[in-house]
């Protein structure tokens, strides 16, 4: 099954977009990570001139894996230091900034609470603060958020008019980050906007941890899926490709009026548990689903699903792959990567 169509299609997206990004400049934080991978690629095959904010090489990254890094230009640096973050900007002359860079794992943050807070909310403020430094080259800056920013909200879908409410270190370095972002647009009148996505999933995630590739190397390898969790948890799942399109179309919004200091949710309102995940997985690659559940996860939020109204209504955007769609492509992508690295060790999966 290909992607399914809706009222868009990838092709009118692309028919829409690619003279927008065509020669304009584009500084990408964490491009190294799934997400900075996929819209490194999609920037440069539409035309634009890319520049890849860099701290550690990872050689297994796509980013790296792929002609992707030779297709840019790269600046080494930490988000932590504020003069990284403003000769990113200065030196690359970069119009349009996407601020992806963050330590994503919420185990990790939840360990080292320091670190995560230093990477996601300093490296948050230091960026927007070089980008009010250098407002007469950055028109558009695109700060890459979560659900986590919300907190719990006992299993209403959240609308972006709720409070941010992240109780535990990684939620609330999301809150913070996009408090700072509002008060950026709304005092300074920086150019930026909020993304707020629930799980994002594709090729190029090898953080094990993770349900979704997890469990596809699990079957791959003849073994069951582990899950760290209870398996009840009930999220949102994106497919990066959906969540490339838009951070591409929230950043060309921001050239019309009232979207500076606006966050988006995008979201395929899915709602679906860990289990079913597994199970839709199992289906796909043709395996039983019979996970191990070790129930070790702490502090998760019950349920999460994020309202994608306003993105639809004020930014045309809507999901163009259904989550079989996604996992058919996802499934493929790991297929052959595994297949090249047979060799790899296994570690305990969420």
């Amino acid at each position: 099954m290909g992607p399914h169509r809706t009222a868009g299609s990838p092709a009118g997206y692309g028919g829409r977009l690619s003279a927008v990004w065509s020669g304009r400049r584009a500084l990408v934080t964490g491009a190294t990570g799934i997400v900075g991978s996929w819209l490194c690629r999609d920037l440069l095959d539409r035309g634009a001139e890319v520049t890849a904010f860099v701290r550690d090489d990872d050689p297994q990254s796509d980013f790296f894996r792929t002609e992707t890094a030779g297709r840019c230009s790269i600046v080494r640096g930490d988000l932590a230091r504020f003069e990284d973050c403003a000769r990113a900007i200065n030196h690359s002359e970069s119009d349009t900034v996407f601020h992806l860079g963050a330590q994503t794992l919420v185990g990790a943050a939840l360990r080292d609470p320091l670190e995560t807070l230093e990477s996601n909310v300093r490296g948050t403020y230091n960026v927007l603060e070089a980008a009010r430094r250098f407002e007469g080259l950055v028109s558009a800056v695109v700060v890459a958020s979560s659900d986590k920013a919300y907190g719990d909200t006992g299993g209403v879908a959240y609308e972006e008019s709720m409070p941010m409410m992240g109780r535990h270190p990684y939620d609330v370095s999301k809150s913070c980050g996009d408090l700072i972002a509002s008060a950026y647009a709304h005092t300074y009148g920086v150019p930026v906007a909020i993304t707020r996505c629930g799980n994002i999933y594709g090729g190029g995630d090898l953080n094990w941890s993770r349900i979704v590739p997890g469990t596809i190397r699990s079957i791959a390898r003849g073994e069951r899926p582990i899950l760290r969790s209870n398996g009840k948890a009930v999220r949102d799942y994106i497919y990066v490709r959906d969540v490339v399109a838009a951070y591409l179309l929230t950043a060309e919004a921001l050239g019309s009026h009232g979207v500076a200091g606006e966050a988006f949710n995008f979201s395929c309102e899915s709602r679906v548990t860990v289990f079913e995940i597994v199970e839709r997985i199992c289906a796909l690659m043709n395996a039983h689903a019979d996970p191990v559940v070790l129930d070790a996860a702490r502090f998760e939020i019950p349920e999460q699903t994020l309202s994608a109204r306003k993105a639809r209504e004020r930014l045309q955007w809507e999901p163009l792959w259904s989550l079989d769609a996604g996992l058919e492509e996802t499934i493929a992508w790991y297929r052959e990567y595994l297949a090249r690295n047979l060799a790899e060790p296994a570690h305990a999966l969420r």
